[in-house]
């Protein structure tokens, strides 16, 4: 809708519409092939299983507790 009111007063102002780009046909366009994940690292585990143990409850703004699983104190600590 925008573009729509600012073509109709580049009209009624006497200057011409962009015009718009044509686009390649679809059998034209280069084929792009798939991302590939990249394999999985030592890293990767360590970070997993230390995501495991810990609490994971998650505020109102996204951040996670960072205390143990099943910790005994009333509140989080969130990062």
């Amino acid at each position: 809708m925008r573009e729509a009111k600012f073509a109709r007063a580049r009209a009624a102002a006497g200057g011409a519409a962009p015009a718009s780009a044509p686009s390649a046909p679809a059998a034209t366009k280069p084929r792009v092939a798939p991302p590939v994940a990249p394999p999985a690292t030592a890293t990767d585990a360590v970070i997993d299983a230390v995501a495991d143990e810990l609490c994971g409850h998650r505020n109102m703004g996204g951040r996670t507790c960072t205390r143990e699983k099943g910790h005994a104190a009333k509140n989080h600590r969130y990062s």
